[in-house]
């Protein structure tokens, strides 16, 4: 029999509702995992053993009153036993942004104060209340800001397939941690790229709804409604059960109500498909970049694998308007100008934060609503380009995962680096991270559902390779066509 790690979520999933094995057996296990491998991943900040097996005792204790712990022929006729929720017993971690009621939430940043939070976050709540178990929180960047997980508080999550690599960001921690079996799935929040990035970098299946889906997951200022909580996971198949227990309760979605939910979708195939392929990006007017060879090789066998499926694609011309850069970046960075970070201790953010919170302050009420509204045309406008296909494609990442250290100039190490050793060279930072993933933020602007597949391995020795993958991206309420495509292809 396979290790409890080695099941996919939905074979866990069934084996502890039908008691096949127990919560607190699944929780042993995979904390064991984490302490044997945390310390040379970086994935997790903060493990929560203590009130996770508290949890896992309770809800063996429903188990033992459900239906399901007893044949047919001894259940009670005249009582209400309670039902299994759906993801019963289940382990997750949540990235720390997130608020896990009693858990410090560190925004991966040494210059707030470090208190528990007094309750659950949407996110943490709903998966919760579908009966997920939390480990503990993941490493992230400080405040979700980079697409690399590194901070000053904890060392970096690095990538489970070349630790001298990075897990990408912000949801790094947490990607890290599926990819190395520390738990079975884990939701990420993406604002920018958070959860598609570090899918694309760990080799998983990372898929963005649309917005207003699903919670949101952090606490964060977020004026031009860029970031949504989706799932981060092995496999379609896993990815689609978080997906149906994130929506438990926030009203059905299109293709999701009578259905049976995102899971029983599956079985339905996606049908033909116009695919438009695009290389174009909103960035390369003012960061002009060329994909790597390897982000190519994604692409092409991604078109090699959807063509085999049935589907057409053919070349997708895709413009974009030039203010795009300084709109988003003035949109993604005003909740960190507004966060409550006392004066003194200001120097304790890093470099990138402290230059973009400045930059932040010192802008005009006027010059962030002159942002917003050109994002809004911009949506419309990218909308409607993108309207003339069923999915548009293109690679998940433009080059390969980088190496640990890389974005900041900080020097490598086993444990974090102090401030002083990071570089201030903030635009540089900056200008490095959008040449990286120059697909991923003109999707949360557009408010569209996106889902990463990892297509391809690099060469190397035997496993030694890198993952690459390619990101597709649909109209809205299209969550359900992506998982469908991506377990056609066999993800």
């Amino acid at each position: 029999m396979a290790d409890i790690h080695e099941l996919s979520a939905v074979e866990l999933r069934d084996a502890l509702h039908s008691g096949g094995l127990s919560a607190r057996e699944v929780t042993e296990h995979f904390l064991g995992r984490i302490t044997a491998r945390n310390p040379g991943l970086g994935a997790f900040i903060t493990v929560t053993a203590e009130q996770a097996l508290a949890d896992a005792a309770a809800a063996d204790a429903l188990y033992a009153r459900s239906p399901h712990s007893r044949p047919p022929h001894r259940r009670p006729l005249d009582t209400h036993p309670p039902e299994l929720p759906l993801l019963h017993g289940m382990p997750v971690a949540f990235k720390d942004l997130t608020d896990v009621a009693g858990v410090v939430t560190t925004h991966g940043s040494a210059a707030l104060d470090h208190k528990p939070a007094p309750t659950d976050g949407a996110l943490a709540a709903a998966l919760k209340g579908a009966g997920a178990i939390s480990l503990g929180k993941t490493q992230v960047p400080e405040f979700g800001l980079t697409a690399y997980s590194e901070n000053l508080i904890a060392p970096p999550s690095r990538n489970p397939h070349a630790l001298s690599r990075s897990s990408g960001g912000s949801s790094g921690g947490s990607a890290a941690a599926v990819a190395a079996g520390l738990v079975p799935f884990a939701p990420g929040s993406d604002g920018g790229g958070s959860i598609r990035i570090p899918a694309a970098a760990c080799g998983l299946v990372g898929l963005k709804p649309g917005r207003g889906l699903v919670p949101a997951g952090e606490s964060t200022g977020d004026p031009a409604r860029l970031v949504v909580a989706g799932p981060l996971a092995r496999s379609a198949e896993d990815a689609a059960l978080m997906l149906d227990a994130l929506v438990a309760g926030q009203g059905a979605g299109p293709e999701n109500p009578a259905s049976g939910g995102y899971l029983a979708s599956l079985s339905r195939p996606p049908g033909q498909l116009r695919i438009g392929v695009s290389l174009d990006s909103p960035w390369q007017a003012i960061f002009p970049f060329t994909p790597d060879p390897e982000a190519l090789d994604a692409l092409n066998e991604g078109v090699r694998l959807l063509e085999a499926a049935g589907h057409s694609t053919a070349e997708a011309t895709v413009r974009y308007d030039n203010r795009y850069p300084d709109a988003f970046t003035t949109a993604w960075t005003a909740g960190v100008g507004s966060a409550r970070i006392v004066p003194q201790r200001e120097a304790l953010l890093t470099p990138l934060t402290r230059t973009f919170r400045r930059r932040a302050q010192q802008r005009s009420a006027s010059k962030l609503n002159e942002a917003l509204g050109f994002l809004r045309q911009f949506e419309r406008d990218t909308v409607s380009q993108y309207a003339q296909w069923d999915l548009m494609l293109m690679p998940a990442l433009a080059q390969t995962p980088r190496p640990v250290g890389w974005f900041t100039g900080a020097s490598h190490g086993d444990g974090y680096w102090p401030a002083s050793e990071w570089a201030g060279d903030a635009d540089g930072d900056y200008r490095k991270q959008c040449e990286f993933a120059p697909w991923s933020s003109m999707v949360n602007v557009c408010g569209l559902p996106a889902i990463s597949v990892p297509v391809h391995w690099t060469e190397g020795p035997p496993g030694a390779g890198l993952p690459m993958g390619i990101q597709l991206v649909g109209p809205m309420g299209s969550e359900a066509l992506l998982l469908r495509v991506a377990a056609q292809l066999g993800f």
